[in-house]
């Protein structure tokens, strides 16, 4: 009963900020974040398959992980953020400010669920990952289309578990700039994307060439004792690919893969590049990655243990979103030092 109370109450409101109605049909608002508007509304872009249509600039949008909140912020449009969900780690400093107004509609390392979504009243939700945009979870892209809402889900990830052929940063330049043209201020999409492309490129410049690829291993997390590493068809593999080096599981199933100990000191990599999550799970951080490594009676004798041949990038930072970028400078920068 309570749902179906907030499903009307939430479809009462979409209704009443749409502006589809006579009295709004010569109205033209100012966007927040923006003085005009370049985009034309409105306008329809098939999005995972999808064909969704955009009515007009939102004005109150529910992103539902904390990454997708910090590329809207930097967008310029943070303001426009009336929740947020699925926070997983301390935001950068730069943005600390902004992020810490939004309303977080969940607890930390927890997905916002449809209830709370609608109580905030959205007239667009943004989600980095499919498994949020599930009737248990945050409600299914149709259920909040037929309510009014227009959603948009990274084409990283749109099907749970399920890799993306081909992941690049081409994808996130471009989502960049179809979230501009969403919210309103194209032209923040374009420099954003302009911004972050001259980050990897300059990276790129300074890669240290090699005779024979070195060999990594992505080491993501461990869930019972058991590793999760980045396979194929994601960012950790295509960032590999562009500065040279051998993921040792891109012929894994998944682009995040369960293996084993023993395959990891079968494939035995020259480096180890190491996640620090800081979601409070066990080995999560990198420094408890590294105790680990050194005191399993297996890995301890890897030769990238025992020489400390290890490079740390935020957890976050390979999946898509804004950090991804700088996970270029800082996996070159360490492997130029390891030599």
């Amino acid at each position: 009963m309570i749902t179906a109370v907030l499903t009307v109450l939430a479809v009462s409101a979409v209704a009443g900020c749409a502006g589809d109605g006579p009295s709004d049909a010569g109205a033209k608002p100012k966007a927040k974040g923006t003085a005009t508007s370049a985009t034309a509304y409105p306008f329809t872009l098939k999005n995972c398959g999808t064909d969704v249509t955009y009515k007009a600039a939102p004005q109150k949008v529910v992103t539902l992980n904390q990454t997708a909140a910090e590329i809207l912020i930097h967008l310029g449009v943070g303001d426009r953020i009336v929740g947020s969900g699925y926070e997983v780690e301390k935001t950068p400093d730069a943005i600390a400010g902004q992020y810490k107004k939004i309303p977080q509609l969940s607890a930390p390392g927890q997905e916002i669920k449809h209830e709370k979504l609608l109580a905030a009243q959205p007239d667009f939700v943004y989600g980095s990952f499919a498994s949020m945009f599930t009737a248990e979870q945050s409600g299914d892209r149709k259920q909040l289309h037929d309510l009014g809402v227009p959603t948009y889900l990274t084409e990283f990830d749109c099907a749970f578990h399920e890799s993306v052929a081909g992941a690049n940063f081409d994808m996130l330049y471009e989502e960049y700039r179809r979230l501009g043209k969403i919210m309103g201020v194209p032209a923040a999409g374009d420099k954003l994307a302009t911004e972050q492309r001259a980050v990897v490129d300059k990276a790129l410049g300074t890669v240290k060439k090699r005779d024979k690829p070195l060999k990594v291993m992505w080491f993501y997390s461990t869930y019972e004792g058991t590793p999760w590493a980045a396979g194929p068809g994601g960012l950790p593999q295509h960032i590999s690919e562009l500065v040279g080096v051998q993921n040792v599981f891109a012929d894994a199933k998944t682009k995040w893969a369960e293996v084993s100990w023993d395959e990891v000191a079968a494939r035995n990599p020259d480096v180890i590049i190491l996640a620090d999550l800081t979601r409070g799970e066990p080995n999560d951080t990198a420094k408890e990655k590294i105790d680990l490594l050194k005191k399993d009676p297996l890995t301890s004798k890897l030769a990238a243990v025992k020489g400390d041949r290890f490079i740390t990038i935020p957890g976050s930072h390979m999946d898509p979103g804004y950090g991804s970028a700088s996970a270029v400078p800082t996996l070159v920068d360490g492997l130029n030092k390891l030599g």
